[in-house]
């Protein structure tokens, strides 16, 4: 080392010399290396990136093609629900029709039995008149035979001539009735063809209206039968409970056989009333069981139920942006609406036949505890509260207090809702 007056020499050892060229390999070697791991995790983060941009693509390929098919079902749904109002038009209009159909038909035997009754008393007058004509005819012969006098005899002569011109009108009045039990017989005929084409009518009506109930009953059958639900436990339950009576659907009590016996067409009317009632039913059954889908918007699955990381995950997740409407999926009170430890904002709704359902790490929580929420009501918005590492919905369904998969629901209902 030199400076302006002299010269310094430092010498080192092969020691010293051997660790410092040592230190520096191992400093040149693990700046080689660090600078290769963090190479090789950039190019690994970029393709996990697009690996998870793929995958994001996909799940929402696949929301919006459930989103479609959801909507489609929807359409459909509504077009069975104007059916089913145009069903129930038709069977009040034709009940309408039945009593008025009725009611000529009983008019129209009174009036044959009152033209009955009048043909009958004309021929018992006919039948008197002639009796007493020959029983003058039979007087007059007593008269002639007797020499009586000429002034009785054209009394006798007048009497006569009398009785001869009422049996005329008696005549008369006989066929004038006898036109009349004429004219009732075909009108009784016409309406007896108005009835057989009634009948054929309401053949066709009942028909379509079998088959467009048919149709409705059993996606919902099959919806129930697929999450093992007791129907037939369910639906009594359901009888019990809407048990109100009156309006177009009061069952159909009359008949028109005359002998207290119920005719065909008034059985198969109360059987379509019965198949009504019981699809309302189902419909009430399903608006109260959690069937529905708890989140609107662009979202994906993130975590499905069953055991993860070594513990049960007991509900369903879905990601999405911050602020995501959360929907209730059947109708019931809300029973919870806070904060409560690893769940966040929570919302436990109870419904009918032992169901719960719970929405955790919400942002915001739109309920409160006692209000009675409707299916597809918002209760709620997306958030990251409580233990989440990100913004999602956490759902879970506990039936009798017993966590089970959501997504069970949620599929049964595709094809129906």
């Amino acid at each position: 080392m030199r400076s302006d007056t002299e010269t310094r020499f430092i010498r080192l050892s092969p020691m010293t010399q051997f660790v410092g060229l040592t230190g520096s390999a191992l400093l040149v070697g693990w700046t080689i290396v660090a600078s290769a791991i963090l190479l090789m995790q950039g190019l690994g983060a970029g393709d996990l990136k697009e690996q998870a941009l793929r995958e994001q693509a996909i799940y929402e390929g696949r929301l919006n093609t459930l989103a479609s098919e959801r909507d489609a079902r929807a359409q459909e749904a509504a077009l069975a629900q104007e059916r089913f109002a145009v069903a129930l038009a038709e069977v009040s209009a034709m009940q309408s029709r039945l009593l008025a159909s009725e009611e000529r038909k009983r008019e129209l035997e009174i009036g044959l039995d009152v033209v009955q009754a009048t043909l009958r008393d004309a021929m018992n007058a006919r039948d008197e008149a002639e009796a007493r004509a020959e029983d003058l005819v039979a007087r007059l012969a007593e008269t002639e035979a007797a020499h009586v006098e000429v002034t009785q005899l054209a009394e006798l002569e007048g009497t006569l001539d009398i009785v001869t011109e009422t049996l005329g009108t008696l005549a008369a009045e006989r066929d004038m009735m006898a036109g009349y039990a004429t004219e009732a017989e075909l009108r009784l005929e016409e309406m007896a063809m108005n009835d057989r084409l009634e009948e054929e009518r309401n053949a066709r009506i009942f028909q379509q209206i079998e088959d467009a109930v048919t149709n409705s009953l059993n996606p919902l059958d099959e919806m129930f039968s697929s999450v093992g639900l007791p129907t037939d436990s369910i639906i009594d339950q359901l009888r019990r409970t809407y048990t109100g009576q009156g309006g177009p659907l009061t069952p159909i009590r009359f008949t028109t056989s005359g002998n207290g016996e119920i005719d065909a067409t008034t059985a198969r009317a109360g059987e379509v009333l019965t198949m009504l009632d019981e699809l309302t039913l189902y419909r009430i059954a399903a608006e109260k069981l959690p069937f529905g889908f708890p989140v609107r918007g662009s979202v994906r699955s993130t975590s499905g139920f069953g055991p993860r990381w070594g513990r049960m995950h007991e509900g369903h997740d879905w990601a999405g942006p911050k602020g995501t409407p959360i929907h209730a999926t059947a109708d019931g009170v809300v029973v919870f609406a806070g904060r409560q430890s690893g769940y966040g904002n929570l919302i436990k709704i109870r419904h009918e036949f032992g169901f719960e359902t719970r929405y955790a790490h919400l942002s915001r929580i739109r309920v409160e505890v006692g209000q009675r929420v409707s299916r597809d009501e918002r209760i709620g918005d997306m958030g990251n509260t409580g233990r989440s590492t990100g913004t999602h919905l956490h759902y879970e369904v506990l039936v009798g207090g017993k966590p089970v998969n959501p997504m069970k629901y949620i599929k049964a209902a595709r094809d129906v809702f």
